[in-house]
């Protein structure tokens, strides 16, 4: 085989599409699946509670670092249990599997029966989910049998046809002594096909959970955005009505401080709603994946999703949407506003400028008024100095008299700095003077 350069993500992503398979199930059967969100560094512990179990099994010590093992004690007889954990991102999962007779009953342990109790006590996390799966032979625990009880709880029932009629699910999805509760009846599942319909009951109680911790941040934020709506409408009414440059700037900082709060909330919730979306697509694919047909009298899991998850997701979505545009709208209301006030400011600017421009002219009148009094005194000065030397030559100079040179020489002072005063203004005004 030629010896290619390898990518070195290569072999884990190949592996990764074959990774975290269902766990092939013997009908009877007990599951139970706990699932806990990661809070204050509980992920960081999992590993070595996770090694601690297999410590005190007498297992071979598992690697959590790939984010999913498999534990077994015993688990190809009824004593014993196998531990799938699953790391994911916003919570990990600890699901259980234990063989039982046929005439077993679930006595509130279910697949718990033989996990030590005080390393269950001890899990990591904050738990968020709990079910309970009971898989029984359809020829062992006939359906009518289940029907005619209905829900042992008292509650309606959820039931349907899965698996293209292999099977048979049912629920009531309500939580008894902290857990859900789902029966699967097993007509010629096979063992494949029975975890992997495990599987997709437990992802659907998840992320059905997970989804709706969206729900009550919808019905906060829902309030701010009603708030924050009616506060910009007020906002609007105050920038028709301004009549001034201070009345601007005062309706601009508060819709600073509300897109400052809007835009706090959109980033501490975006995810949140984000995610719900992501989760409530995967409740839809695995309710899919079931294949379920309708029994007479009873609603199918889709069914009660559509009645009752369909409800909250929308009402997430719909706030979500809101907050989004009403931080667009002040934002377009915010630049509205900024470009009133640069206006503003530039008309004062200009104003400013014209003023500037006419104390300018005023100035310079002054200046020539001040130069043509400049002349006369530097010509008066000068034609002194003049009349000081023609005295002290005034025996050179005859028969002119030093008056007679002084009366000569003033006009010819006076247009020199005449001329020079004018020269000096020049080469002002050309930016030489500079030079």
């Amino acid at each position: 085989m030629p010896q290619f350069e390898q990518h070195p993500l290569r072999w884990s992503l190949s592996g990764e599409i074959h990774a975290r398979p269902p766990v092939a199930l013997d009908t009877p059967a007990f599951v139970t699946y706990l699932a806990f969100t990661h809070h204050e560094g509980s992920a960081e512990r999992e590993a070595g509670h996770l090694r601690a179990l297999a410590e005190q099994l007498a297992l071979p010590m598992p690697d959590p670092g790939s984010g999913h093992i498999e534990l077994s004690v015993g688990a190809h007889g009824t004593g014993g249990f196998r531990l799938k954990w699953e790391r994911h991102n916003e919570f990990s999962s600890y699901c259980f599997f234990r063989r039982i007779d046929p005439a077993t009953t679930g006595n509130g342990d279910y697949a718990l029966l033989n996990v030590p109790t005080a390393w269950l006590d001890a899990i990591p996390g904050q738990l968020i989910a709990a079910t309970h799966i009971e898989m029984r032979r359809a020829a062992d625990l006939p359906l009518e049998t289940v029907l005619q009880q209905q829900s042992p709880y008292g509650h309606p029932l959820v039931a349907s046809r899965v698996a293209g009629g292999a099977g048979w699910v049912l629920t009531d999805f309500h939580l008894h002594d902290g857990f859900s509760h789902f029966l699967v009846l097993n007509e010629h599942l096979t063992p494949r096909q029975a975890g992997r319909i495990a599987q997709r009951l437990v992802e659907i109680e998840t992320y059905r959970v997970m989804a709706l911790l969206a729900f009550p941040v919808a019905k906060e934020v829902g309030r701010l955005v009603s708030r924050a709506e009616d506060e910009l409408a007020d906002l609007m009414v105050g920038m028709d009505r301004a009549r001034s440059a201070g009345d601007d700037r005062a309706i601009l900082a508060r819709l600073s401080r509300l897109a400052a709060e809007v835009e706090r909330s959109v980033a501490l919730t975006t995810f949140r709603f984000g995610a719900a979306a992501a989760y409530y697509r995967l409740v839809r694919q695995r309710i899919e994946d079931l294949r379920e047909e309708r029994l007479p009298g009873f609603s199918p899991i889709s069914e009660f999703m559509d009645r009752r998850l369909v409800p909250a997701i929308d009402t997430c979505t719909s706030i979500a949407r809101r907050q989004d545009d009403l931080s667009a709208r002040i934002a377009r209301n915010s630049q509205l506003l900024r470009t009133r006030v640069d206006i503003e400011l530039e008309r004062q600017n200009q104003e400013l400028l014209a003023q500037m421009n006419r104390r300018a002219k005023i100035q310079l009148h002054l200046q020539e008024t001040v130069e043509g009094l400049s002349v006369v005194a530097i010509t008066y000065y000068a034609s002194q100095l003049v009349n000081y030397v023609a005295k002290g030559a005034k025996d050179f100079i005859l028969p002119a008299t030093p008056e007679l040179i002084t009366a000569v020489s003033i006009p010819l002072i006076a247009g020199f700095v005449f001329m020079g005063l004018k020269r000096m203004r020049k080469l002002l005004g050309n930016g030489e003077g500079h030079g």
